[in-house]
């Protein structure tokens, strides 16, 4: 398969490993059906688009992974006031719902002892607004977990610009060549391969096809994948070659 730039299957290059990088929602838990939930909901009880519930297509193309001022101007292109108080409204019934309902991604405690076991610095890259980031991780016990936790509301621009994830190397003071980041939207992938790392995308609600048109090293269902594992092992191997004391 034809790869650009550090876009490659094999994260073995990337020895010795410094840092790993995660994205939030539909990364480290499952929450798209929960935003498209009080979406669907909520537009529908202000008539939008006639009262007619929006589809899940809709939703991935013009909701899943952006930042709420984006979804503001998709939403409300002439009342982005409107639209951006209408995303704050939103953000409370997610975060209800969320502290109901949130389940961490499979596999996700397995890779948190891996990094932790390696010593491996480790931050949170997000378009969520900080409380939704808070909870979310709070809820998911990795509030000790995360050395940094970098929002697209501290950036001057969120996702899928890359300076989010440029911020967090800068943060963690480590290599994007000795770094790789875990995304499922592809909103998220275009931010990290266009920041030069290789990214590992979650199929966790989003369609193959369109991941792969952000050019992600690999795809994965979820961080029990055997095709992770094999890469992490990969590494593992590499970084024992290259310092057999260690």
């Amino acid at each position: 398969m034809e790869s650009k730039g550090r876009s490659k299957s094999d994260l073995s290059e990337l020895a010795p490993l410094e840092a790993v990088l995660f994205d939030v929602d539909g990364t480290l838990c499952d929450t798209d059906p929960l935003h498209h939930y009080a979406f669907r909901e909520m537009l529908q009880e202000i008539n939008f688009n006639g009262g007619v519930p929006i589809t899940e297509e809709f939703f991935i193309q013009n909701i899943a992974g952006k930042h709420n001022e984006d979804i503001a101007r998709v939403l409300f292109p002439d009342d982005i006031p409107r639209g951006l108080k209408f995303t704050d409204d939103k953000e409370a019934m997610f975060r209800k719902l969320a502290s109901e309902q949130l389940k961490a991604i499979n596999g996700l405690y397995k890779l948190k002892k891996w990094i932790e076991d390696r010593g491996l610095k480790r931050a949170a890259v997000t378009n969520a607004p900080r409380a939704n980031a808070e909870l979310m991780i709070s809820l998911l016990g990795l509030s000790e977990f995360f050395d940094a936790v970098i929002l697209g509301d501290d950036c001057e621009h969120a996702k899928p610009h890359p300076e989010p994830y440029l911020k967090a190397l800068e943060v963690l003071k480590v290599s994007k060549d000795h770094t790789f980041i875990c995304e499922d939207s592809v909103s998220g992938i275009k931010a990290g391969v266009a920041a030069g790392m290789p990214v590992v995308g979650l199929t966790t609600r989003n369609p193959e096809h369109l991941l792969m048109e952000a050019k992600p090293a690999f795809l994965i269902k979820d961080y029990e994948d055997p095709k992770l594992w094999a890469a992490l092992e990969e590494l593992d191997k590499k970084k024992s070659a290259e310092n057999p004391t260690a």
